[in-house]
């Protein structure tokens, strides 16, 4: 294996020559404490970034064995330090200067979820491998040489040294990223043995800052369980927590409008996977199987079995095997749920906002007025307590227009000001034949 000097005498080298000859750079070196390999060069200044990695031993990382003795604790640990490598490095990018992504220094852009990634591992042996990008300095298409050693001797080795060394780095908050994960996990196995779909913790904070923003709205309302629904578990590290159980089956959440619904729905959706701290959706767990369906106006669709939900089409097309190129919206949800189901799938997350009407619902009067042979359509109203019963898959719907659903729900939800509130046995009321 080459050693730090020979990159520091191929650098030299290729000092002001065609950007091409950067290529030359590929290969592994030897550092102090580290490798460093180059895998990928960009084509020029203005290309994609250059892609690198460096590789920890245990030995050289340090982490002690209860930091990596399972994969829970691995991918928790190697998610902080993606995050960690990742603002250390963005302090340092675009220091080195030049023409197009020059001195370009960025990992893998991290959401709030943890999640295992290529960008950052934790091996089983202990060692620590994180990738990431660099763009190659230039000025115009002429190789700038001093600079990319910048980048490559001074600041690549400054975020090693900050973030991937256990000696260096903030241990407690290392091992408080793990424990978080550990409790998260223990809480998604719990559900399973409790029949539960999903646990929303109370105190969890549900809205984002935005639409397109994955952030906690500040000063937002915390959310706590309605009473009738509220279960209360022990977790290794956090100790007991309490928060609203959904048991499995057909449950509904209603309510008036920007009150929290598809909030509340959201996320459910992402409560597929685990959180890092500070999100205020640590403690919401959904089934990992859970898959939110909507409408797609025109997607295709292959070969799939939509005659669930669609049969007898006037043109005579077999809805068994079916396949179009532009699909409706009912025929798009439609097939979304079969594909859905026949991945495994144990929980629909539905919203009526986006969804197709007449896929979710018919109403008595267009009963009247459209004979049933003349409807190719079963709605979905009419097959989710199958679903439930035939094979196990619960139904979370948002409904904020039509009471259709209240006739089969197992349980109804009023969002109101963020807050949900079981009035399931007040619609049994008024609706006895629910």
């Amino acid at each position: 294996m080459k050693t730090a000097a020979d990159l520091k005498n191929e650098l030299n080298r290729i000092h002001r020559k065609p950007y091409p000859a950067y290529k030359d750079l590929r290969g592994s070196y030897r550092f102090k404490g580290y490798t460093l390999a180059i895998e990928h060069v960009q084509g020029d200044p203005f290309a994609a970034p250059s892609r690198l990695h460096v590789l920890l031993s245990q030995a050289e990382a340090g982490f002690p064995v209860d930091y990596w003795d399972n994969q829970n604790k691995r991918t928790a640990l190697a998610d902080y330090c993606l995050r960690q490598f990742g603002k250390k490095a963005g302090k340092y990018a675009f220091q080195a200067k030049g023409s197009g992504k020059s001195g370009l220094i960025s990992v893998s852009s991290c959401g709030q979820q943890v999640l295992s990634r290529s960008s950052s591992r934790i091996g089983e042996d202990g060692s620590v491998l994180l990738r990431f990008e660099v763009g190659f300095p230039a000025n115009g298409r002429t190789i700038n040489s001093t600079e990319l050693a910048k980048i490559l001797f001074e600041y690549l080795p400054a975020c090693v040294e900050d973030t991937l060394l256990y000696r260096t780095m903030n241990q407690k908050k290392a091992k408080d990223a793990q424990n978080l994960y550990e409790d998260q996990e223990y809480l998604r196995q719990l559900c399973k043995e409790n029949g539960w779909t999903a646990f929303v913790a109370d105190g969890s904070l549900l809205p984002r800052q935005s639409g397109v923003s994955q952030k906690p709205m500040k000063q937002a309302t915390l959310f706590f369980a309605p009473e009738s629904m509220k279960a209360e578990v022990l977790l290794p590290h956090r100790g007991k927590l309490t928060g609203m159980a959904i048991k499995e089956g057909i449950t509904l959440i209603v309510g008036g409008g920007y009150h929290g619904k598809s909030t509340l729905l959201k996320a459910l959706e992402t409560g597929i996977y685990n959180h890092v701290a500070g999100d205020g959706r640590e403690y919401v767990i959904t089934d990992s199987t859970a898959f939110k369906i909507r409408a797609e106006d025109g997607r295709s669709i292959a070969g799939t079995n939509i005659s669930m939900f669609i049969n007898h089409l006037p043109n005579g097309r077999d809805t068994s095997n079916f396949w179009t190129e532009d699909a409706s919206g009912s025929t798009s949800q439609a097939a979304n749920v079969a594909e859905a189901i026949k991945s495994g799938v144990k929980v629909l997350l539905i919203d009526e906002d986006t969804s197709a009407t007449n896929f979710m619902v018919r109403d008595d009067l267009m009963a009247k007025v459209i004979a049933k042979e003349k409807e190719p359509i079963t709605p979905f109203i009419s097959r989710a307590r199958q679903l439930y019963e035939d094979q196990g898959i619960s139904t979370i719907l948002v409904a904020g227009s039509s009471g259709a659903y209240f006739s089969i729900a197992d349980k109804i939800l009023q969002m109101d000001c963020y807050q949900a509130y079981d009035i399931t046995d007040k619609v049994k009321a008024i609706c006895p034949a629910s």
